[in-house]
């Protein structure tokens, strides 16, 4: 599979989502790691965070779903996303993620995102982990059993 890479759109994406990271701190004091955030609005969660949390919780999250309509409603056509990998692999492969976020506390967006800005020893432990994972299963994928 091979990708396009697109300086200036993935620049003002990393801004956005860095953006995002500030404003969510600077407003109301909390890291944007998307998995903490939708696993707090999952049933039983709500003692955690509070019914206070939970407006700013789901505007962010519905504000993830909203970006690409916004996006088609300024170009005419959603992103275009092609994923080389059966409805088995993915189901697979979101397990693997769900067990990895909760293993390590975190996703690559509080950790790599938010963890690393604030120079905290644990995230960048995290993310270079799930880096050199990512790193392994794609050789192991694509060079090994050639998916």
């Amino acid at each position: 599979m091979t990708t396009e890479f697109t300086p200036y759109l993935a620049a003002l994406g990393g801004t956005l989502i860095g953006v995002s990271a500030v404003v969510l701190m600077a407003l109301f004091g909390r890291i944007a790691g998307i998995s903490g955030i939708a696993a707090s609005l999952l049933p039983g969660a709500a003692s955690q965070s509070g019914d206070g949390e939970r407006g700013w919780r789901i505007a962010f999250l519905a504000g993830m779903i909203a970006a690409p309509m916004g996006l088609l409603a300024l170009t005419g056509e959603m992103p275009q996303i092609a994923v080389p990998a059966s409805s088995l692999a993915l189901l697979g492969g979101g397990v693997l993620v769900g067990i990895g976020v909760t293993l390590g506390s975190g996703c690559t967006s509080g950790h790599g995102v938010c963890g690393m800005a604030r120079l905290s020893m644990r995230s960048i432990t995290a993310t270079l982990t799930f880096m050199a994972t990512t790193a392994a299963t794609v050789f192991v994928t694509r060079h090994l059993i050639g998916g």
